[in-house]
C-alpha cells in the first residue's frame, strides 16, 4: 500500500461511509455542537454528537455493515479525515483501533498524515498512545526508524508523538530512548511539548518511580513539565 494524499472523497467519497454519514447527520444536534466547538477553541466544526452516543452509533453502524476490508482502510480513513466535522476524525481513530491487528508498517505514512493534519491534542494523543504505540510495539524496527525520523521534526505534533507513544508500555518502556527523547525537547517553549514531557514522566513514574525522581532532580525541566511529572509521586508522598 502506498500512501496517497488525494482521497476518494475527491470522487464523492467511499460508498462504505454513506450510511454512516447519514446516521450521524440524523443525530446531529446544533445546540450541542456549539459548546463542543468552543471547547476545542473553535478550530473545528462539530455535529454535536457526544462521545458515548457517537460510539454507540458507530457500533450500530458496524452491526449493520461490518468492518471494511483492510485494502479499503486507507481510503476510508482519509475520507473521514477530510470531512469537516470533528466527530468523523474521532470515528476514523475508532475504526483504526478496531482493525489495529491488521495495521502493518505500510500504514506509517498514513499515520504521519493523520498526526500532522487537522492537528490538535484530541486526535494526536490517541494516535500517539494507541495507534503509534501499538504499531511500534508490534514492529520494533519500524518504530525505531520512525521515531528517529520524527524526533527532530519541525512539526511539534510529531515530536509530541515520540514523547507519548510509550505511555502504555509501563515496564516495557525503553528507558534510554524515553529519557533521550525528553532531552531532545528540553529547550522547547511549546506548551504541548512541555505538557507531554510532564505527562510521560508522570505515567512512567508509576512503573519506575526512582528513575523518574532521579531524572527530574537532575534535569532542567520547564516548570510545567516538572509539576506534571511529580503529581503522582507527590500524591503518594514520594
Amino acid at each position: 500500500m502506498s500512501f496517497m494524499a488525494a482521497t476518494s472523497m475527491d470522487k464523492g467519497g467511499h460508498d462504505y461511509l454513506l450510511p454512516l454519514i447519514g446516521l450521524f447527520e440524523h443525530y446531529a444536534d446544533p445546540e450541542t455542537a456549539g459548546p463542543m466547538a468552543q471547547y476545542m477553541r473553535d478550530q473545528f466544526p462539530f455535529l454535536g454528537i457526544k462521545s458515548p452516543q457517537r460510539k454507540a452509533l458507530f457500533k450500530q453502524f458496524l452491526g449493520q455493515h461490518g468492518l471494511p476490508q483492510r485494502q479499503d482502510l486507507e481510503a476510508i480513513v482519509l475520507d473521514l479525515w477530510q470531512l469537516p466535522e470533528r466527530e468523523y476524525q474521532y470515528t476514523a481513530q475508532d475504526l483504526w483501533g478496531r482493525l489495529r491487528k491488521q495495521i502493518t508498517p505500510e500504514f506509517v505514512g498514513l499515520l504521519e498524515y493523520l498526526i500532522t493534519t487537522k492537528s490538535w491534542w484530541d486526535t494526536v494523543d490517541g494516535l500517539a498512545s494507541h495507534a503509534a504505540g501499538d504499531l511500534f510495539k508490534r514492529f520494533p524496527q519500524t518504530g525505531a526508524e520512525t521515531v528517529q525520523r520524527w524526533r527532530h521534526a519541525e512539526d511539534f505534533w510529531l515530536r509530541r508523538t515520540t514523547l507519548l507513544f510509550q505511555l502504555g508500555y509501563k515496564g516495557s518502556t525503553d528507558r534510554g530512548l524515553f529519557f533521550s527523547l525528553i532531552q531532545d525537547n528540553l529547550d522547547s517553549d511549546e506548551f504541548f511539548i512541555q505538557k507531554a514531557i510532564g505527562w510521560a514522566l508522570r505515567e512512567y513514574s508509576k512503573s519506575n518511580p526512582e528513575a523518574v525522581r532521579h531524572f527530574v532532580e537532575h534535569t532542567p525541566l520547564a516548570a510545567l513539565s516538572r509539576r506534571e511529572a511529580l503529581k503522582w509521586l507527590q500524591a503518594r508522598g514520594g
